[in-house]
């Protein structure tokens, strides 16, 4: 079954902060209460590199919505084919910029019920690590 991903926005430059820092709480809340209207029914994501990550690209979009159903597996899959990613390198997603087990098969309303901001939005950090080199 394929999956419809939306992408919101734009990533930011090298120079450019980090969302939360360019958005304040309330705006960031305000933008999460007009899509989780809108689409009742889609994850709302902020995807970024790590500011300590060297290899990997930037992603072209920073924010995504996903369906509920769709997989962490999955997720992980499209976010390497946007980035074109070699197979030498291995991608780690960190949540709310923490090492967080979790597992493949999850659903992406399971995650976000569980480790969703205050802002509503799921944060996601990505880095990478060379493993055959």
């Amino acid at each position: 079954m394929p999956f419809n991903i939306t992408f919101l926005r734009k990533n930011c430059t090298e120079n450019e902060k980090t969302y939360k820092q360019r958005k304040s709480f309330a705006m960031r809340r305000e933008e999460v209460l007009g899509i989780r209207t809108k689409f009742p029914n889609k994850i709302p994501i902020i995807v970024e590199r790590s500011p300590k990550e060297r290899s990997l690209p930037r992603l072209d979009k920073t924010k995504f919505l996903v369906p509920q159903e769709l997989s962490m597996g999955k997720f992980m899959t499209i976010i390497r084919n946007r980035m074109n990613l070699n197979t030498r390198y291995s991608m780690h997603f960190m949540i709310n910029n923490k090492t967080v087990a979790v597992g493949m098969t999850r659903t992406m309303n399971e995650i976000y019920k569980e480790h969703k901001d205050k802002d509503g939005f799921l944060y996601i950090t990505y880095s990478s690590q060379e493993i055959f080199g």
